[in-house]
């Protein structure tokens, strides 16, 4: 009973995160006037939600134009890993409330063991599912700090390249339209 208690209790916060998220997504504008701790808060509340997509990636893509692309990747990697927490969190209390099928058992040791790989691949990757990634993980109980350190590593990897990709984007169009 206790254990079903706890895993309620994580569901139920969970699911207060993404509304208070939903409802701070109003002041996103306010957010990239910030700079890079902007960028970091725009990362975090986007990537809070369960599966519903916010495209914080735009932002990064914009700002790489304007501020230092490496730092606005790892401001967007770190804010995007945290904000990732709350699928992990939701994840671990359905583990309590659910049953697992069978089919799952026979792949949870392998993902166990490789779980600091599978989860910086899915998160390096543009991946609107990876909330799916963080349920799983939650669910199999693969330890937070490696899910979490896994899904930073990727998403500032991630981010870097389309914040660099940003910053080039302007010599792109010149090119372009001198092309022409």
């Amino acid at each position: 009973m206790q254990e079903k208690l706890k895993g309620l209790l994580q569901i139920v916060f969970a699911i207060f995160i993404v509304i208070v998220v939903f409802y701070a997504s109003k002041y996103i504008e306010h957010f990239s006037t910030l700079g890079y701790f902007g960028v970091f808060i725009i990362s975090l509340i986007g990537n809070a939600t369960i599966l519903l997509p916010a495209p914080s990636w735009v932002l990064v893509f914009s700002l790489g134009g304007v501020l230092n692309p490496y730092l606005v990747g790892i401001a967007a990697g770190v804010g995007s890993g945290l904000g990732e927490i709350t699928s992990y969190i939701a994840g671990r209390g359905a583990s309590h409330l659910a049953h697992v099928d069978e089919r799952f058992e026979k792949y949870k040791d392998w993902i166990r063991k490789n779980d600091l790989i599978a989860i910086g691949l899915l998160a390096a990757i543009p991946n609107p599912l990876f909330d799916v990634a963080g349920l799983a993980a939650g669910s199999i109980g693969i330890n937070m700090w490696r899910f979490l350190i896994a899904c930073i590593i990727g998403r500032t990897f991630r981010y870097i390249i389309l914040a660099y990709a940003g910053s080039m984007w302007p010599d792109a169009l010149r090119f372009l339209t001198n092309s022409f």
